[in-house]
């Protein structure tokens, strides 16, 4: 194996794949990332036995076929050492990996391609396309609930559920929901796959908002994104998720309408002196006004008083404070809408306009 490469062309790719690795692998050999040339396209490939990510270059120099696998962490570390826009010289000999760039010479030990773990041999029985704006949109808007170490493992994680021309991210942690949706140009039956929280959060970093087709493929076990040069393939979780029509069907007699930014702030405010355990605070409405309490067990208390449109009769309610904040910050809209029943029942937050996502948070005991 052996082939040139410039520095700058090799190392973005190089740090998209190295991203999956953990700092403890299952396995020696998962510490590796495994160099496969043939017919002048490069392949780095990473994987921890969940996620695996491929990135593809066109080398212009001569090459010759061949693979090996050699520490992630090292070659990364010694490609970004060296100069811009250095030419590196990359070739196998005696099962020993040759990295030549001007004065400098490293020579690391391998292990072989033929050991190296992948999720390659598979076959996608769905597959569809979205830009690529749209699902780093999906995935941003919703990502904030997933579950973390939760028993029901199907919540730890993001469903996708595809339907007609529409496809869906939804999450929940039992306290809390996310909805969103885009629609696509594309009449698919309906499909469903619950990705891992950390395939989640692997798949947002390889996202720009580019208008780029992503090519989509899943089957029973995994699924894969096609984007631009890299391949992202995760393992999925088997699991039932909750009835999320239901959550988001409930119907709501008080609606609140305030600007998103001013609510954003003043609940900022109250988190601090809000209950370090439980960052809980009472909602009071009544006459056009929203009044936030809080207070922890140091026995300091603040109260915000804000101007809204609520011309209902008066509502307390108890929500956990920082929930509301994590929605407050990825709405983007000027003006929010808050749909609510009773002091038992959850509420909902939407956008005031052309609502393409929907928030679910539901109340507390303090």
């Amino acid at each position: 194996m052996k082939f040139t490469i410039i520095r700058e062309e090799l190392l973005k790719p190089l740090y998209q794949v190295n991203t999956t690795l953990s700092g403890k692998p299952k396995l020696p050999i998962l510490a590796n990332i495994l160099l496969k040339i043939n017919n002048q396209i490069l392949l780095l490939i990473t994987t921890d036995l969940e996620i695996e990510i491929i990135a593809k270059i066109l080398i212009t120099e001569n090459s010759e076929n061949g693979s090996i696998t050699v520490s992630a962490r090292k070659f990364y570390d010694i490609c970004r050492g060296l100069p811009k826009n250095s030419i590196i010289k990359i070739r196998l000999n005696n099962n020993k990996l040759i990295i030549k760039s001007n004065k400098s010479t490293f020579i690391l030990s391998t292990l072989p391609s033929s050991d190296f773990p992948n999720l390659d041999n598979w076959n996608g029985n769905f597959k569809c396309q979205i830009a690529e704006i749209y699902l780093k949109d999906l995935i941003e808007s919703t990502q904030f609930s997933m579950a973390s170490n939760d028993i029901r493992y199907y919540l730890n994680g993001m469903l996708i559920e595809i339907t007609n021309n529409e496809i869906r991210s939804i999450t929940t942690d039992g306290h809390r929901l996310a909805f969103s949706y885009v629609n696509i140009d594309q009449n698919l039956h309906s499909h469903s796959i619950i990705i891992p929280r950390k395939s989640i959060s692997e798949l947002i970093r390889l996202l720009n908002d580019s208008n780029n087709m992503i090519l989509i493929e899943s089957n029973n076990n995994n699924i894969r994104f096609h984007i631009n040069n890299l391949i992202f393939t995760s393992k999925l979780i088997d699991g039932q998720f909750p009835d999320y029509h239901r959550i988001l069907s409930n119907k709501s007699n008080k609606i609140l309408t305030a600007c998103r930014e001013e609510l954003k702030k003043a609940f900022i405010r109250s988190a601090i002196l809000s209950n370090n355990k439980f960052q809980g605070s009472k909602l009071t409405l009544n006459n056009n006004q929203l009044k936030i309490t809080s207070n922890n067990f140091e026995d300091d208390t603040s109260e915000e008083v804000i101007e809204v449109n609520y011309p209902y009769e008066m509502l307390e309610i108890n929500f956990n404070i920082n929930y509301i904040i994590d929605v407050l910050n990825i709405l983007k809209c000027k003006d929010i809408k808050c749909f609510f029943n009773n002091a038992n029942s959850s509420i909902k937050i939407e956008s005031a306009y052309n609502a393409t996502s929907s928030y679910i948070i539901m109340p507390i005991r303090i």
